[in-house]
């Protein structure tokens, strides 16, 4: 016991430095001024290479190595913990401090070139930008591969969604490619058989915008004495369980996609602030992975407020809100608008029935460009013919194809399909909770979210890291992850 208190020691330490790099990634979209992100990279790397330095100094193995010797001493949270030390230690180890330290630095330049570069189109400034951040990004897959003996992508994946493996991954698209089609084809048809939802006319001031985001974000729980909303050039969750900052971006002709962002960080959000409150500085009190934090986002978005339930609760406020009148701010009219299937360019602003196809394309593209299968220059012809071939799209430009997401500018790659993963993950979750407590959908539509947050206290949030992703599905809904809830859940509302 007194080896593993040193560990729990150290790790408190580096779960403050990662606290502190998670606020400084949020000042970076929201506040910093262009001129400080020279400094700014120099402070991330830094923190980062000595969060490196203190994860891979040799005692520290040691020490994990004598704990795990006499894991029987522990109980069950602890000896989760002690797991996820030396997962953490070793995606550490397998990488030196320059890697680290070159990689940070690639990712937040990239970044600051790619918000300029997507506003004005320009895929050569920021290709230029992101070809050391691939290259680097190819030596950690390949350090981690070696090291862990996962092939170059599932090393980067396993990052994301722990244990998470492409072959299951591609076995569950490769379901729902089959199933897709066909089914967007059938809600086409049968949402053509209505008339257009009525367009609501704004505009719509930003700070009305934001007032009734902020109500939301309260009626659904979010603690504001622990987290903040702001904007951002792509909505995130970011910050820390205690501290949890959220963002969105406004247009002043349409709100309901910015409505849309903040409720889907939100949930995002709730699971952060609901993570078991004795273990938040250690390993195992963290969030399991992306796809569970993906369908916390995605059962709060698409599940809940999309629903019937909600918006017979939600329309009244929103009319209210913005002034409105008529037909067009009817419950019917708000139900079409936002249950609306539409092949479209914004992975952000998509439906749920077309979502699943952005990830997919990002999922492919991401492989060939790790493996050096799809050059830098020729990935906005691949991500164009993929728009056109899954979605039957046309991309006017790069700023709104692919050039739209963060994640690649970051170095994230490994992340994007844990996006579907989740949205299957969040069907699944949703169609138990509601089984197992009736009180759950009545109390949505009288804005009562307490029945719906006790549940994914109990089976979500509060288990912390301490399951698996398979494992905590089990335990909550008697299966792991599959298609069949998400597949039920789209006949459901797009098909009745």
């Amino acid at each position: 016991m007194k080896t593993y208190k040193a560990l729990e020691k150290q790790f408190r330490r580096i779960s403050a430095v990662n606290g502190a790099l998670a606020v400084l990634g949020w000042d970076q979209s929201t506040m910093m001024p262009e001129g400080g992100a020279r400094a700014r990279a120099e402070q991330v790397a830094t923190l980062s290479v000595l969060r490196h330095d203190w994860i891979t100094d040799p005692k520290l193995g040691d020490q994990l190595n004598l704990a795990a010797s006499d894991a029987k001493a522990l109980d069950d949270w602890q000896r989760a913990n002690l797991r996820e030390m030396q997962r953490q230690w070793r995606h550490a180890t397998a990488l030196n401090p320059r890697l680290v330290e070159a990689r940070t630095k690639a990712a937040m330049a990239c970044e600051m070139v790619w918000r300029k570069a997507r506003r004005d189109d320009d895929f050569k400034s920021f290709a230029k930008a992101f070809k050391p951040v691939l290259e680097l990004t190819r030596e950690v897959a390949a350090a981690k591969s070696a090291a862990f003996g996962l092939g170059t992508y599932d090393a980067l994946l396993d990052e994301y969604e722990p244990g998470g493996r492409s072959a299951s991954i591609d076995k569950l698209f490769a379901d729902l490619a089959g199933f897709l089609p066909d089914f967007i084809d059938r809600a086409l048809v049968k949402q053509a058989r209505r008339p257009d939802p009525l367009p609501l006319l704004g505009p719509f001031p930003t700070e009305t915008q934001r007032e009734v985001g902020l109500k939301f974000m309260k009626v659904l729980g979010f603690d504001f004495s622990h987290g903040r909303l702001d904007v951002s050039a792509h909505p995130f969750s970011g910050g820390v369980p205690d501290d949890v900052r959220i963002t969105t971006r406004y247009a002043e002709d349409d709100f309901t996609k910015a409505l849309m962002g903040i409720l889907h960080e939100t949930g995002h959000a709730l699971y952060e602030l609901g993570l078991p409150r004795a273990w938040r500085d250690q390993p195992v009190g963290e969030a399991r992975g992306m796809v569970l934090h993906e369908s916390q986002s995605l059962l709060i978005e698409m599940q809940v407020c999309r629903g019937a339930e909600f918006l017979t609760y939600a329309t009244p406020l929103l009319r209210k809100a913005f002034k409105g009148s008529g037909e067009a701010w009817s419950e019917a009219n708000m139900q079409g608008i936002y249950a609306r299937v539409k092949p479209d360019l914004i992975r952000v602003d998509a439906d749920e029935v077309t979502y699943p196809a952005h990830v997919m394309l990002r999922y492919r593209l991401e492989q060939a460009m790790l493996n050096d299968d799809l050059p830098i220059a020729e990935l906005p012809a691949a991500w164009n013919d993929g728009m056109q071939t899954l979605l039957g799209v046309d991309v006017p430009d790069d700023r709104n194809g692919c050039m739209q997401d963060i994640h690649w500018p970051s170095g994230a790659i490994g992340y994007f399909p844990t996006y579907t993963l989740g949205a299957m993950s969040a069907a699944q979750l949703f169609a138990a909770a509601k089984a197992q407590d009736a009180a759950i959908l009545p109390g949505i539509a009288k804005g009562n979210f307490k029945p719906l947050l006790k549940w994914l206290r109990a089976n979500v949030h509060g288990k912390g890291a301490l399951l698996t992703t398979d494992e905590l599905l089990r335990e909550a809904t008697g299966k792991p992850l599959g298609t069949a809830a998400f597949k039920a859940h789209l006949k459901a509302r797009y098909l009745n």
